[in-house]
């Protein structure tokens, strides 16, 4: 690690989650000397058990593998081979990808949080040239003609040639910057958990949509005595007169096993439950003088389609294969033409997605007679034409 007291640094990553200590690993390997600043105790994560899960698509893996972790990941991770997507309830599965029709292994894997977040730090730990400050908070920073200064809480200052925002939906980053975000909630909770059940996943993971929001089953690994395993993640209208985070676990389970398919056999058991609100936010702008925007801090979408962290994955793979391709050409890396390039490539395809995750949470969440029908003609449609399902099974993947 870099010692502290040359406190003048290449790039300033602010924010400590998967996006900044990705971004930070793939940065300091090409040499540059990299500062991360983040407010958590990295004692406090090192020491947490099973979290939420994060669905990394076959794209995304290529973009970790860079940081040279993946190997280690894929030993605690559980390949999604199939997906099965359904509507409503007593619906058959309408529409079914399978990985082997692409001559693919998998379309992703399911990864607890918690041990991609603990292998990405213990990498970049071992980097020369990079310095961390945990358990610190960014109050305000300047730009200047020639660098920014960046003052921390109790009253130390640093420097940089650039900052890159990584610290998330309520960026501290992008609202000192002024840059303005298009926001809205979907006045919706997410609650997600672990559950064991009876007989294996077949590493199938399940796409469910309900009037009140989706509800996916996504496969996990196996514990150390054989028993199965997945996470769900399921979406309730946050206005409904009793929420189901009010349910003691035996209420929780019998409700779990009206929206299990059958081949996953008896629901035995879940973990404590977690809940987050779902809201979309999106930034008008990537980039200012100095400073870039990624992942989180760029966009928030609905987890509909588990795009979130893989679309936060492209960001750092362009923008970190700008600023290196610069570097090593003996040009200005830290340019607002670099910057500009950046946001030209990334913020429509971010679009993109976020439309279509917000347009899907509509569509699927109207029970209105004609548009249902219209969805299971659709999802029928896709199924039986080759090209389209083919393309709906790439962009699954993150493999364009």
């Amino acid at each position: 690690m870099l010692n502290k007291k040359n406190n003048h640094y290449d790039i300033a990553i602010i924010g400590g989650g998967h996006a900044g200590l990705t971004t930070l690993c793939l940065l300091v390997q090409a040499g540059f000397k990299v500062a991360l600043i983040d407010t958590e105790d990295p004692k406090t994560f090192k020491s947490k058990g099973r979290t939420r899960t994060t669905a990394i698509s076959y794209g995304s893996a290529k973009v970790i593998e860079k940081t040279g972790i993946w190997n280690d990941l894929l030993k605690k991770a559980c390949p999604i081979k199939n997906i099965q997507i359904m509507d409503g309830s007593g619906s058959p599965v309408l529409l079914k990808f399978e990985s082997a029709s692409l001559n693919k292994d998998a379309f992703g894997w399911i990864i607890d949080n918690n041990i991609i977040k603990c292998a990405l730090y213990d990498k970049a730990k071992k980097y020369k040239n990079a310095a961390f400050y945990s358990m610190r908070r960014v109050i305000d920073f300047k730009n200047h003609d020639s660098h920014i200064d960046i003052t921390l809480d109790q009253n130390e200052k640093i420097s940089a040639n650039l900052i890159i925002g990584a610290d998330g939906r309520h960026s501290f980053t992008r609202k000192h910057l002024g840059l303005k975000t298009r926001n809205w909630s979907y006045n919706q909770t997410a609650i997600v958990c672990f559950v064991n059940h009876e007989k294996s996943h077949n590493n199938v993971a399940i796409e469910h949509f309900f009037k009140e929001g989706p509800f996916a089953i996504l496969p996990m690994p196996d514990d150390e005595k054989g028993k199965h395993w997945s996470s769900i993640v399921w979406s309730e209208d946050e206005h409904v007169k009793k929420s189901i985070l009010t349910y003691d676990e035996y209420n929780f389970i019998l409700a779990l096993k009206t929206r299990f398919p059958e081949f996953y056999g008896d629901i035995l058991g879940c973990s404590a439950r977690l809940s987050y609100p779902l809201t979309f936010s999106h930034a008008q702008d990537y980039i200012a003088p100095k400073c870039a925007l990624i992942a989180d801090a760029a966009h928030g979408i609905h987890p509909i389609a588990g795009q979130g962290l893989n679309i936060g994955l492209r960001d750092i793979d362009v923008l970190t294969t700008l600023l290196i391709e610069a570097k090593n050409k003996g040009k200005n890396w830290q340019s607002h033409e670099i910057l500009e390039q950046y946001q030209s490539l990334r913020r429509p395809d971010n679009m993109i997605m976020a439309g279509a995750t917000d347009k899907l949470n509509s569509l699927f969440g109207s029970d209105f007679g004609t548009i249902k029908m219209g969805r299971k003609i659709g999802l029928n449609l896709v199924s039986k034409v080759k090209p389209a399902k083919e393309f709906f099974m790439r962009r699954a993947m993150g493999d364009k």
